[in-house]
């Protein structure tokens, strides 16, 4: 067992014996490293101010990812080097390519927003030195500015790809040295304190079930993306916290006939090629789950498991009729994803028990899928409402129908009247607005600062509609016409 947080900053090894569940990193940059470059903004993960670039060894490979500083705590930087904006430098020792193109295209007017976005091209461009406008307008989702506008940063972004460089970065040039400081910290238990203030990182998955056996009331944190605004708005109290986000155990995503199975701690971002390869029609869904920082940081487990109403997982997952892994030191046990909610924050999960994996089962091929979000703002903004949709037809008759909301009762909850309105009937414009008028016997969703009642079950009807449309092909046919 060790008693010491160890990661790089920049190029310097920072060792702490001392530190609580609750210290940010963002705190311990610009209060006791003194490096202000990175900003506090809304202190939630929202508007990109205090992003600095995270670099993990990931399956051996050293990989970096701009991450948001305010809501990562400072024990989930165990084993990981933190770049901050003050360690960007160019070839010959003055502005990095990033750095240049912003000042070249007036990327910046009142400037406190210009680190984060600095940092979040940063990170782009060291992974793709060729990107299109999708790929940067992806990679600024997570950064908000209120008086440059974005255009001069988007040429900014693209002027810096023109550049190049990536060879000679200083994150090239010490990837070897920064690969073998970080395989050189042990891979044991650590526990710190500030105080009462108690943090613990299990040495692997066997370990977190014995912690939480002997602590079966810790907060389970994995890439703090909700429990972060627990701290950082609610001031709440999460001691003990059992820091999860580097157990490699829990990032196995495996793929066996007809399923694959996703460890509870694999993020959104690495993820996203298997949403690609197997659930195309989800991926503008899928990047929509937040900014880049926060699906760079947040997990697959972390979102079904926490039992919002509103998260943005459980929809879709439901949806495609997925199980989910509980484990304790007892043993393990399975159970449908719709099972796992019972009621608003309660959820069928006993004391020392984690989520350790979800299996989902592929597609079939005459399968049609579809999930969707709507919010006040189209990226990284918090759901009024969603659904999803798998449904499967035999020639023209619908053999399968499941349907799956969030944000429209206490629990991700299946439209399960609305589905018998879709069994067992033609694949026909009637049959799906029959179900539409049927999804109303499903919910009785409450009014709230995202949406009124009237609103989300209005919009729960119309996602049936939208459904027909786009798997009929009727909707680019009206798109022709105008």
């Amino acid at each position: 067992m060790g008693g010491e947080i160890r990661f790089l900053l920049n190029d310097t090894e920072i060792r702490l014996s001392e530190a609580g569940s609750r210290d940010t990193l963002l705190d311990f940059l610009r209060l006791e490293q003194r490096l202000t470059g990175t900003k506090e903004g809304c202190a939630e993960g929202d508007c990109g101010a205090c992003t600095v670039l995270v670099g993990r060894l990931h399956h051996g490979h050293l990989h970096y990812e701009p991450i948001n500083a305010c809501i990562r705590f400072l024990a989930s930087c165990h084993g990981c080097h933190v770049v901050t904006i003050e360690h960007l430098r160019g070839r010959d020792g003055g502005l990095h390519p990033v750095q240049a193109a912003m000042v070249e295209h007036h990327g910046s007017q009142c400037g406190f927003c210009t680190p984060g976005f600095v940092m979040a091209l940063y990170g782009l461009w060291m992974q793709n030195p060729r990107p299109d406008m999708l790929a940067i307008e992806t990679a600024l989702q997570g950064n908000l500015c209120r008086c440059t506008g974005y255009e001069p940063i988007v040429k900014a972004a693209f002027a810096a790809s023109e550049a190049g460089g990536q060879n000679f970065d200083a994150l090239t040039v010490e990837r070897d040295r920064v690969t073998a400081a970080l395989n050189a910290i042990p891979r044991e238990r650590v526990e710190v304190a500030r105080g009462n203030d108690r943090a613990i990182l299990p040495a692997d998955a066997a370990d977190l079930a014995q912690v939480l056996a002997e602590n079966p009331k810790a907060t389970i944190v994995a890439g703090a993306t909700d429990v972060g605004l627990w701290v950082t708005k609610f001031l709440r109290d999460i001691s003990p916290a059992v820091f999860i986000g580097h157990l490699t155990d829990l990032k196995k995503i495996e793929i066996t006939p007809g399923h694959i199975t996703i460890g509870a701690g694999v993020t959104y971002s690495e993820f996203e090629p298997f949403v690609l390869a197997h659930f195309p029609e989800a991926l503008d869904y899928w990047r929509r789950i937040g900014g880049w920082q926060v699906r760079n940081a947040g997990t697959i487990g972390g979102n079904v498991a926490n039992g919002s109403p509103i998260g943005e997982t459980p929809p879709l997952l439901i949806a495609l009729g997925a199980t989910l892994r509980l484990r304790s030191s007892a043993g393990s046990r399975d159970l449908a994803v719709e099972d796992y909610f019972i009621d608003y924050g309660k959820q069928d999960r006993r004391p020392g028990e984690f989520l350790e994996s979800i299996t989902v089962p592929l597609k079939a091929e005459d399968a049609r899928i579809a999930a969707y979000k709507v919010s006040k703002r189209h990226h990284a903004d918090i759901t009024a409402s969603a659904a999803a949709f798998h449904v499967e037809t035999d020639g023209a008759t619908i053999t399968c129908a499941r349907v799956a909301f969030g944000g429209m009762a206490a629990t991700p909850k299946r439209a399960k009247s609305a589905e018998a309105a879709l069994k067992g009937q033609p694949f026909t414009a009637e049959t799906f607005e029959a179900a539409a008028q049927a999804v109303a016997n499903d919910f009785q969703p409450l009014s709230d600062w995202r949406a009124s009642a009237e609103y989300r079950q209005q919009l729960a009807a119309n996602f049936f509609r939208r459904f027909w449309l786009e798997q009929s092909g009727a909707e680019h046919r009206l798109r022709r016409v105008e």
